[in-house]
């Protein structure tokens, strides 16, 4: 099916093998043995496929190429709607997807590169065990005091949120969008009429800010972070008194099971 997908979409873009070989950056004698059914792509060229056709790789390997054509206006929609968005990724030999490292310096960048498979190819990389598996994942050096505890510098990693309708409110996030550049933010979804998204930083000194959705590029829920600072111990007195309040909680608790 594959084989058969890749032909009838280069024809319909009205390209050759040899055009579509380097406008992907490989072998004009891969297309053929794709297109043959000779050799099966990797999972960085199924990306690259993907982007040049407008098309997701679930359609690219499991629908056949007389379902592509609906399949394709459909999508074409939802870009005009701002809701597909096209993810580029790396992997290592093994086709283990990296964690792609996005340093400050960079930041400006990605904004320009973040579905390019090239500038991704550039980025440092690293893989997590134990998030292996679990979802795609992105690691983005922030900067500021907005959010503390963490310093700036600290390197947040993320997951990819594909659809934001199902992101918590107050979940911390890595936003990119082409307004705010990348920020390191607690997610507020529901907004008015959906058509903004309210972004709150931890430390109280900076007010909260909305953002349109259309202005969003990605998304990345944060679930670990690395830094060479260790937050320091909150001892406030509402802390302490928060802490002795359980305390005192968990032992009513323990007379009445007595």
């Amino acid at each position: 099916m594959l084989s058969t997908n890749l032909k009838y979409l280069r024809k319909r873009l009205g390209i050759t093998q040899a055009q579509m070989a380097e406008k992907i950056s490989i072998k004009r004698s891969l297309i053929g043995a794709y297109e043959e059914g000779r050799a099966e792509p990797k999972l960085s060229t199924l990306v690259s496929i993907s982007r040049l056709f407008g098309i997701s790789l679930d359609s690219l390997i499991t629908q056949d190429h007389s379902q592509l054509v609906p399949s394709l206006d459909q999508e074409e929609a939802n870009k005009q709607e701002g809701k597909l968005r096209v993810l580029a990724i790396t992997v290592d030999q093994d086709h283990n997807e990296n964690i792609e490292l996005v340093p400050q310096r960079a930041s400006a960048g990605y904004l320009n590169g973040y579905a390019d498979p090239e500038f991704m190819e550039d980025l440092p990389k690293f893989r997590l065990p134990m998030l292996a598996g679990t979802g795609t994942y992105r690691a983005f050096e922030i900067a500021g005091d907005s959010m503390l505890p963490l310093v700036s510098g600290t390197v947040i990693v993320g997951r990819f949120v594909e659809d934001w309708n199902y992101i918590k409110d107050g979940t911390p996030c890595i936003i990119v969008s082409q307004r705010e550049g990348v920020v390191f933010k607690r997610l507020f979804n529901k907004v008015k009429t959906g058509a903004y998204m309210a972004l709150h930083s931890d430390n109280p000194v900076y007010p909260p800010y909305e953002v349109p959705v259309n202005d969003i590029l990605e998304i990345w829920e944060a679930k670990a972070y690395i830094s060479s600072s260790f937050p320091m111990a909150d001892l406030s007195l509402s802390k302490l008194s928060s802490i002795v309040l359980d305390l005192q909680h968990e032992v009513m608790k323990l007379k009445k099971a007595i």
